[in-house]
C-alpha cells in the first residue's frame, strides 16, 4: 500500500474546504412588502373612485366638475 505524504493530505483537504459553494444570498424582498403595495394601490382606486362618484349622488348646488 502506497503511503500519501502529509502535506499532500493537507493541501487536498485544503482544496475540498475552498472548493465549497458559498451560502445563498438572503432574499431583499418578501412577500409582505408586495402585499402591502397592492393594499396602498387598492386603497388609492378606492380613494379615486369615491370621489368621483360623490357628487353624481350629492344634493349640493356646487359643481365639482
Amino acid at each position: 500500500m502506497a503511503r500519501i505524504p502529509f502535506a499532500a493530505v493537507v493541501v487536498l483537504a485544503f482544496a475540498a474546504t475552498t472548493a465549497a459553494q458559498a451560502p445563498a444570498p438572503a432574499p431583499s424582498s418578501d412577500g409582505t412588502s408586495v402585499d402591502q403595495g397592492i393594499a396602498y394601490l387598492l386603497m388609492i382606486v378606492a380613494l379615486v373612485l369615491t370621489y368621483l362618484i360623490h357628487p353624481l349622488d350629492a344634493s349640493s348646488a356646487y359643481k365639482l366638475f
